[in-house]
């Protein structure tokens, strides 16, 4: 089982490992008594480290990671630091912590501050920056140029508060993707719909052939109600358009405009829809209270045709029958989520930056390995599950079909990249109501402009 915030895989790729350390060793940089922290002067260079040769020699050099990515998810970005120390000679020091959230403010407060720290959420950016103006470091020159280079526009704006850019990308996932058996769409002799009404038409045909087309489930502990966002969201930026997605995620028109009425709407007409809903659980208001977990469960019985869902939902097959296989000619896969038009597909998505607390030579290079092709290609083969946005990197290095299918549409600059509303969104709103709101909308049939006013009159 995966929540909502654990991205990464769990399982380290142990195999090959022990031959990459091999050839690792050799590319330690030799110990000099002239050289210093930083310094990018003429010291040598070990054969198979000339990427790092950027970073100076930084032996014996320490930096302090914080993170909310603990054990056993932990050890493959432990691991993907290792040519990083071999070759600069620095160490990582990682500590993950599940109070990550609650407790770095309080570490920021006290002047201790991490080095580096992977911000789950650019909200959370926002609010460390406004609470501690000095504590984070803008980015240094070299890791924006990485990012310049290697990533989309928006991915910087996300790590940009108030015109200065102070966090990077790390990880990402896709969140347009719609689950299904490629098996029963080719028994049934139906194709995957390329746009919104193809969608629609196909909903239409399974419901005219006897069959239920969607299951759903919003079910998620303290956080119940997330799912539900996520398909506003990504409709969102189908009916209204990113430019108007950016107005409604910084409050530059209300949360009652008619443009999310008309997207909150187009929702309803497949969620609030019982004669779409919800295969394998019951009618509408079940929705509710089934977990997001589970929701996408009934395909592997035939009894659901659709799941709107996440990559990261991949993990969750294995939960729901040993043996399953997640690729284009297996038991299940994903497609796009249509939009209106195949000239404009829009992807929602989510991801991880890293912010940087002190400006030592060691820090800035190791922000910069991190939005390198040489640190997400370490990375990849170590994490099934794990995604990057990095437009150079391998993607033939990716075991999951999945991962592969979401790195290439992350990677492709021409799509309209946004990130998940909710994470943008101030706490009370994006993790509070807007929430709890659409539960409402689910669980008690509340009518859609009683929903979109009471958000709006809880907007901060």
């Amino acid at each position: 089982m995966i929540s909502r915030r654990s991205r990464g895989a769990s399982a380290a790729a142990v195999g090959g490992f022990a031959a990459l350390a091999l050839t690792l060793a050799a590319c330690t940089p030799p110990p000099s008594d002239d050289d210093t922290a930083g310094d990018d002067g003429d010291f040598e260079v070990a054969e198979g480290c000339e990427a790092f040769e950027q970073y100076g020699d930084l032996s014996g050099t320490e930096v302090n990671l914080y993170t909310s990515i603990t054990a056993p998810e932990d050890q493959p970005h432990i691991d993907s630091y290792d040519q990083f120390e071999e070759c600069t000679g620095a160490t990582i020091n990682y500590e993950g912590s599940r109070e990550f959230e609650a407790q770095l403010p309080v570490r920021i407060q006290a002047g201790n501050a991490p080095d580096v720290a992977y911000i789950p959420q650019p909200g959370l950016l926002n609010t460390l920056v406004t609470d501690f103006p000095d504590a984070i470091v803008p980015v240094g020159d070299l890791a924006a140029e990485n990012v310049d280079s290697y990533y989309s526009e928006a991915w910087r704006g996300y790590g940009t508060v108030d015109d200065t850019f102070y966090a990077t990308p790390l990880g990402a996932n896709v969140k347009s993707f719609v689950w299904y058996s490629p098996s029963m769409f080719a028994d049934a002799g139906y194709e995957i719909p390329e746009t919104w009404d193809e969608l629609i038409a196909l909903s239409d045909q399974i419901v005219a052939e006897g069959g239920t087309p969607w299951c759903a489930g919003i079910g998620s502990g303290d956080a119940t109600g997330w799912p539900a966002t996520d398909w506003l969201e990504d409709v969102m930026l189908r009916t209204a358009g990113p430019d108007v997605y950016d107005q409604w995620v910084n409050h530059e028109i209300p949360f009652n405009d008619p443009a999310v009425a008309e997207a909150l709407e187009t929702v309803g007409s497949i969620l609030k829809n019982e004669e779409y809903v919800n295969a394998g659980f019951g009618g509408v208001s079940s929705i509710a209270t089934t977990e997001f977990t589970d929701a996408g469960f009934p395909i592997l019985d035939g009894e659901c045709w659709m799941h709107r869902q996440a990559s990261f939902y991949q993990a969750n097959w294995g939960e729901a029958q040993e043996g399953v296989t997640v690729a284009e000619d297996g038991d299940v896969f994903a497609f796009y989520f249509p939009s209106e038009s195949t000239d404009s597909q829009p992807l929602l998505g989510g991801g991880e930056f890293v912010a940087a607390f002190d400006e030592r030579p060691e820090v800035q290079a190791f922000q910069a390995f991190l939005t390198s092709p040489e640190w997400v290609n370490a990375k990849i083969p170590l994490a099934p599950g794990w995604v990057s946005a990095n437009s150079e990197q391998d993607t033939s290095l990716y075991e999951s079909p999945i991962d592969a299918l979401s790195a290439e549409l992350l990677a492709d600059t021409s799509r309209e990249f946004r990130f998940d509303a909710s994470d943008l969104m101030p706490g009370a709103v994006g993790a509070g109501s807007f929430w709890t709101e659409m539960v409402n909308w689910i669980a008690n049939d509340k009518p859609d402009n009683e929903v979109l006013d009471a958000i709006e009159a809880s907007w901060p």
